[in-house]
């Protein structure tokens, strides 16, 4: 009987979890990228969005 809440609580904490993480990379890669654009001789703009287009 209480099975199913059980499992949409796990199941939620799962995808909260996955969310989350999803969200810490994207964030790394985007301050990565902002970064390298600030160092002199780092990566152009124009180089970034030629490597992701490929």
């Amino acid at each position: 009987m209480m099975m199913w809440p059980a499992v949409t609580l796990l199941g939620f904490l799962v995808l909260t979890a996955l969310v989350i993480a999803m969200g810490t990379q994207s964030t790394a890669r985007y301050e990565q990228e902002q970064q390298a654009q600030r160092v002199p001789g780092g990566r152009q703009a124009g180089e970034a969005r030629t490597a992701v287009s490929v």
